[in-house]
């Protein structure tokens, strides 16, 4: 069974994940396929359930959030992080396993992804909250919000293909953080433009993390994670290692 279920009308926030696994199938034959033997070691490579070969992302992740939650991931590249956040947002289905939210979720990650170049800065706030779903009352405070914070003056109305890339940047931040979530899901921290906009966007993003119900938050920062969790799970090879509280974890990481 694999499933993505998403509510947004209960007040407290919950994530549960449930043997969560995630598969990707190794193409063996032809240009560019995987030769396999019985010396291959990677204990992620194994067989479905049709015999075929695939590379297990994620293992029979299990857990459960609430609200006040704080969960930090940590974890060498290729542990597993980046997929256990796209599948939490929804973006990857489960292979076998459940995914299940309550409340509204905003992932922070990819924010410059998806806009259109020939379009206006004020245009891109509209699609953006159109695909966001947002209403058009969000999307009017929206659009006074991010022209007030990302400080583009007259470029708001030209073209993304006249920006610069620190402008771009300070678009799509504003954008991504205008408002709160009950779920907020981070892959590293983010930021942008010049240090005295930095300083700014570091205050935004704070905000909204305060705000958030439940953070799940991936990064190599052990500051960051110190300052900004209370959880922490330890990712290997798509499985949780070892999990505990942020201080025990972190104290011996």
């Amino acid at each position: 069974m694999s499933e993505i279920l998403s509510y947004t009308g209960f007040s407290v926030p919950i994530l549960e994940v449930q043997d969560l696994t995630i598969e990707y199938p190794i193409r063996t034959r032809g240009i560019g396929g995987v030769k396999l033997s019985r010396r291959h070691d990677d204990s992620r490579i194994t067989a479905n359930t049709s015999g075929r070969p695939v590379a297990k992302a994620l293992a029979q992740v299990s857990f459960r959030l609430e609200a006040g939650d704080r969960l930090g991931l940590l974890g060498s590249n290729g542990s597993g992080k980046s997929t256990l956040l796209r599948a939490l947002a929804g973006i990857l289905p489960p292979s076998r396993g459940l995914v299940y939210r309550e409340g509204s979720l905003q992932a922070l990650f990819n924010v410059n992804a998806g806009f259109s170049a020939h379009s206006t800065g004020r245009r891109n706030i509209y699609l953006r909250g159109l695909i966001n779903g947002w209403t058009e009352d969000q999307i009017s405070a929206a659009t006074i919000d991010v022209i007030e914070f990302a400080q583009l003056g007259a470029y708001i109305d030209m073209p993304l293909n006249t920006y610069s890339a620190g402008m771009s940047a300070r678009l799509a931040f504003a954008i991504a953080t205008c408002f709160p979530s009950d779920i907020l899901l981070m892959d590293e921290w983010i930021g942008a433009g010049d240090r005295d906009f930095r300083k700014k966007a570091d205050d935004r993003l704070n905000r909204i993390i305060e705000q958030a119900g439940i953070l799940v938050i991936a990064s190599h920062n052990i500051e960051i994670l110190k300052n900004n969790c209370n959880k922490i799970f330890i990712l290997e090879l798509g499985c949780i290692k070892d999990e505990g509280s942020s201080e025990s974890i972190l104290a011996s990481y």
